[in-house]
């Protein structure tokens, strides 16, 4: 038998409609790319049409299929009519994944919970469960009555350890995980599948950026040092990268990761046994 049996050139996307709520920041862009390189057709929102609307473009100029619109993931009306439009364009909703950032970090990290207001605390829980559980709903709905489709979500590290100044957003992360088990345990008789992605944080996305300036400043260490402190956690001495996060996305969202549902894929590198 020759080598070439075993060599498969079937993109694992091929002919997937995807939907990425965020899909104009480091995460979301950065999926949504791998996703159009491994033949899905993307559909691409978020709250800015224009930033969206420039990696749809980028997208389509490298050969892949992409369109771009606005939406606002906290709101019920446009997450749900754009859920229906899509549907009736590509004739299916595949793949559903939410990489928003809706909560800027100054205020929320870095501070003692003890001194923490608590409007701050709960901001980041409300937020994030409410714009995950929208975007989840929708996709579920749906995908129960086509009887197939993957939604995915994407955690750091603290939605399972116990981290220092992180606010609420611990248990905002942790919470989007138990959704994931959630909608796993009611929908995956239908054949839909719900997969968290958990990495550390990114050091190449602005938020880990602006999140590590944060706690450095609160050990009165440099960026640089706290990043190191971080990744020596780790069992590489090193953090995810977005490339690692999005062929993790693509493996998960396709057939080959039919197996995989109600739990999360752990990406951190050994820093979460």
């Amino acid at each position: 038998m020759s080598a070439s049996t075993f060599i498969s050139e079937q993109p694992l996307l091929k002919n997937k409609n995807a939907v990425i709520y965020g899909a104009a920041g480091s995460i979301g862009s950065a999926v949504a790319r791998a996703f159009a390189r491994e033949g899905a057709k993307v559909f691409l929102v978020g709250r800015t049409r224009e930033k969206v609307g420039a990696v749809a473009k980028e997208i389509c100029a490298a050969g892949g299929a992409a369109e771009a619109g606005q939406v606002d993931a906290l709101d019920e009306r446009a997450v749900e009519e754009h859920a229906t439009g899509m549907l009736k364009k590509a004739g299916s909703i595949d793949v559903s994944f939410n990489a928003i950032g809706l909560v800027p970090q100054q205020g929320i990290q870095g501070i003692p919970i003890t001194e923490l207001a608590v409007d701050a605390f709960c901001l980041p829980i409300t937020t994030y469960g409410r714009a995950h559980f929208l975007t989840a709903r929708a996709a579920a709905r749906r995908m129960v009555q086509q009887q197939s489709g993957v939604i995915l979500m994407h955690t750091p590290e603290p939605a399972h350890l116990g981290a220092p100044l992180v606010g609420g957003m611990g248990p905002a992360w942790a919470a989007l995980e138990s959704l994931c088990r959630s909608l796993s345990a009611e929908c995956g008789t239908h054949g839909v599948r719900a997969v968290c992605l958990r990495t550390t944080g990114i050091p190449e996305t602005e938020t880990i950026n602006v999140v590590f300036g944060l706690h450095a400043k609160a050990h009165g260490i440099s960026r640089q040092q706290f990043q190191s402190l971080m990744e020596a956690g780790t069992h590489r001495r090193r953090s995810t990268t977005l490339q690692e996060l999005a062929d993790a996305a693509v493996l998960v969202a396709s057939d080959r990761g039919a197996a995989m549902t109600g739990t999360v894929v752990n990406l951190t590198g050994g820093i979460v046994d």
